[in-house]
């Protein structure tokens, strides 16, 4: 285990925050699984689940690991290259969008003969960020017009937005809202941002009376968000409703110190208790304490992102950081704020607590993104503090000022390591 975590490159609190948080999950989650476990196998044993968690977490510890060791700047090509082959995984996810549970659910599909099913919105929105990071990067020091950018930049931005929107209102929104903040902080013209804002809110607004009119030619994905908006804003009972009245007497049972874990009532009643509202089930066993402490992991893990991004000495690697890292956190709020009804149902789950499949492997792809960013920096601080090591020794050997056990080091450099006059010095030696 010793020589496990002494392998590990990057930044070391980012990668503290993480295992923090997927240890942290497996109580909530085995708690909140009892409810699916009695309507499934009506024994009420999580056990199952919690083995089955417990294999995801390994399984996201290993992604994070084998992508981190992958050179970041190789993301640059492949995010070009994958862009298409994201566009033909929509398209196919809006045709053969499977049924889980009985349920509608067109913004996954199944992968054949091992029966996984696989959210390929999460997918595109890692690719798209990536590729964002490369055109901004691209064209830092040339003068950008909307024309050549509308067709580089925002084409592909709009058609990959465009596929996930009729199923994934929510991912689609989470998207182009970091995609605009990707681009600002990339210093993109401010007046060119506002024309997209502009095409942004003309194309929802067409889109909704569209399916106003035409509610028929598009998946039903459509009439449940739109749906999720109306009971949002009125009182009629929903099955959203009862979900979002069920996470509010959760989080009122808590109250300041929590029931207890796995001491829930109410993670019998919310049909999603494991994974689109766990937040709502922590705060309720946990208190106003547990929840506050989970919501400052997250703006600790976001300050942190902040400092990888500032450290990075590429712009690639500061809009990467900032493209895979603040989605993160975005999704994080996003979950916590519509438990407790400050946002309509989304079906965002909290990131690296939820239980969950594709998704969470998708977060800890863009975390193992930025996680190699950070390591490539503390390659670079290595060299540079071996570099000023070298320097220093060989200064000192101008001087003769060396100790024995220095003078071994010098001997181990080679001849091209040193100039005009160390050369000379050490072949006298």
């Amino acid at each position: 285990m010793k020589e496990l975590i002494t392998s590990l490159r990057g930044d070391k609190v980012i990668w503290a925050f993480v295992a923090l948080l997927a240890l942290f999950s497996f109580m909530p989650v085995f708690s909140a699984s009892s409810n699916l476990a009695y309507m499934r196998n009506g024994s009420g044993n999580a056990l199952t689940y919690l083995v089955k968690h417990g294999a995801q977490v390994f399984i996201v510890f290993f992604i994070i690991y084998k992508v981190h060791k992958v050179p970041y700047q190789y993301f640059r090509t492949i995010s070009r290259f994958l862009l298409p082959v994201v566009w033909v995984l929509l398209i196919y996810t809006l045709l053969k969008g499977t049924v889980i549970d009985g349920a509608n659910a067109s913004r996954w599909i199944q992968i054949p003969f091992i029966g996984i099913t696989f959210q390929t919105s999460t997918l595109a929105s890692i690719v798209l960020y990536v590729f964002v990071a490369r055109y901004l990067s691209k064209t830092r020091d040339t003068p950008i017009t909307f024309k050549n950018s509308l067709w580089e930049l925002w084409t592909p931005v709009f058609i990959t937005l465009l596929l996930i929107f009729p199923a994934n209102l929510s991912t689609a929104a989470l998207i182009f809202v970091m995609v605009m903040m990707l681009v600002f902080i990339g210093k993109y013209p401010l007046k060119y941002i506002g024309i997209i804002l502009g095409m942004g809110i003309i194309g929802l607004a067409f889109f909704i009376l569209v399916v106003k009119a035409f509610p028929d030619a598009f998946p039903n994905r459509v009439d449940t968000w739109m749906n999720r908006i109306d009971n949002f804003t009125s009182d009629k009972p929903d099955e959203d409703v009862y979900q979002i009245e069920k996470a509010k007497i959760a989080i009122a049972s808590g109250g300041f110190e929590g029931l207890g874990p796995g001491k829930s009532v109410q993670k019998n009643f919310l049909p999603q208790s494991s994974s689109d509202f766990i937040y709502a089930i922590i705060v309720e066993e946990y208190g106003l304490v547990g929840g506050l402490a989970v919501l400052f992991l997250y703006l600790l893990l976001l300050l942190r992102f902040v400092v990888a991004s500032h450290k990075a000495n590429t712009l690639f690697g500061k809009l990467v950081v900032v493209g895979l890292g603040f989605p993160i956190i975005f999704q994080a709020m996003t979950n916590m704020a519509v438990a407790v009804e400050l946002l309509p149902v989304t079906g965002q789950t909290l990131p690296l607590i939820s239980s969950g499949g594709s998704s969470i492997w998708m977060t800890c792809i863009a975390l193992g993104i930025i996680l190699s960013v950070t390591k490539k920096e503390e390659e670079i601080a290595l060299e540079t503090a071996e570099k000023q090591k070298r320097e220093d020794v060989l200064k000192r050997l101008i001087d003769k000022q060396l100790e024995e056990d220095e003078l071994e080091v010098i001997e181990d450099y080679s001849i091209q390591d040193v100039g005009h006059p160390m050369k000379a010095i050490l072949n006298k030696r």
